[in-house]
């Protein structure tokens, strides 16, 4: 098992305001969604970061440009811009940070020029 984090200050704070807005029955049905596929999406991560639903892969270009590996693994599959979670390992080891959470980008060419990541943050 691994220990999750979530990156600060975007994800620590989505995942923060979807659980309280779950809390208070404030939350609409996209939001509600949302909160149950990250939160399926971390449990399997946690679990094992390469279980096949997730569909887990290195991004390269991130990778790159963030100067460690980040992973992708989807949130959702075959639907339209469907979600995906990014994460990385780290910052210690048997831990995993989820850094960033986008619709998957639909310009090939560009794909993961706009996205941008979080910090590495707190333990969930």
């Amino acid at each position: 098992m691994f220990e999750i984090h979530l990156g600060v200050p975007e994800m620590e704070e989505l995942w923060f305001r979807l659980e309280k807005k779950h809390r208070d029955g404030s939350a609409s049905k996209a939001e509600e969604k949302l909160r149950r596929q990250m939160g399926k999406a971390m449990a399997l991560i946690a679990s094992n970061p390469r279980h096949p639903g997730l569909h887990s892969h290195e991004i390269t270009s991130l990778t790159a440009r963030y100067g460690l590996k980040v992973w992708e693994s989807y949130l959702e599959n075959n639907t339209p811009r469907a979600g995906r979670i990014f994460w990385c390992y780290g910052p210690d080891q048997g831990s995993i940070t989820i850094i960033g959470l986008e619709p998957h980008p639909e310009d090939k060419a560009n794909s993961y020029k706009k996205i941008t990541l979080s910090s590495m943050g707190q333990e969930v």
